[in-house]
């Protein structure tokens, strides 16, 4: 059977990490290692000045006490007795659009998969309520499906975004890009009880370059977005420019 590791950033109590797994359970053999609480917008960081420990649950989960990053990177380097054949990400509770994937722990938690060499997909339920993860679910499958017929590219990430809707209501898929937000509202200052000042961190901007085309775009029509990534932050079209002015820095 397909070995699949499955993790998140929601933590190993997270309905959508169940739901999965629940789901391909039935089709592959599945192996979970999560953290144990929430560590959304843990992003990519690692854990390096103290010890991860590792648990098992009672529904043979495995929870660590880190981050999305660690939890993938521990199971692929030193728990897991046989390497994965995919990293899966998910589901999260809440969308992963745009800019958010800078912070996004379940992206990060994919990105470590795809860093040690396996396909990878990182899957967020998006919407208000997040009543749907079975739709989720159901949609993981589907593209499974289609890659097993068509493998993804080991360097390659692919972020999927499922409206929060029963499955008979999702208009399709879309092949997309990532769009981007306007810049994040501001902290929120307040006071703790003894009256010292705290800071909460504000809410993400508003969606800003959220056309056709893009993932912001496919979600808000009801459409699952499935977004290519790839790791690579070069941005080549400014390397000619770099490089003739880095000329004149040398003696």
């Amino acid at each position: 059977m397909v070995r699949i590791l499955l993790s998140n950033d929601d933590g190993y109590m997270a309905p959508g990490l169940r739901q999965l797994s629940e789901m391909l359970g039935q089709r592959a053999e599945i192996t979970v290692v999560a953290p144990e609480r929430d560590q959304s917008g843990s992003s990519n960081s690692l854990t390096l000045r103290r010890p991860l420990r590792v648990r098992n649950a009672d529904n043979g989960f495995y929870y660590v006490d880190g981050t999305p990053t660690d939890c993938v990177h521990l199971a692929v380097t030193g728990l897991m007795q046989h390497e994965p054949d995919m990293v899966i990400s998910g589901i999260n509770s809440g969308a992963n659009l745009g800019d958010d994937l800078l912070y996004s722990g379940t992206v990060a938690a994919a990105m470590e998969g795809r860093f040690l060499g396996f396909p990878a997909l990182a899957v967020s339920l998006a919407g208000g309520r997040l009543r749907h993860f079975q739709t989720a679910a159901e949609v993981v499958v589907r593209i499974l499906e289609m890659l097993d017929r068509n493998p993804l590219a080991r360097d390659t990430i692919l972020n999927i975004n499922v409206p929060d809707l029963p499955i008979e209501k999702v208009n399709g898929y879309r092949a997309t890009r990532l769009g981007n937000r306007h810049k994040s509202e501001p902290v929120i200052k307040s006071r703790d009880p003894q009256g010292r000042t705290i800071y909460w961190v504000g809410p993400p901007g508003e969606e800003q370059d959220c056309g056709p085309g893009t993932d912001f775009d496919a979600v808000r029509h009801g459409f699952v977005s499935v977004t290519p990534l790839t790791v690579d932050l070069t941005r080549y079209d400014t390397l000619g420019e770099i490089g003739h002015w880095v000329k004149e820095l040398n003696p």
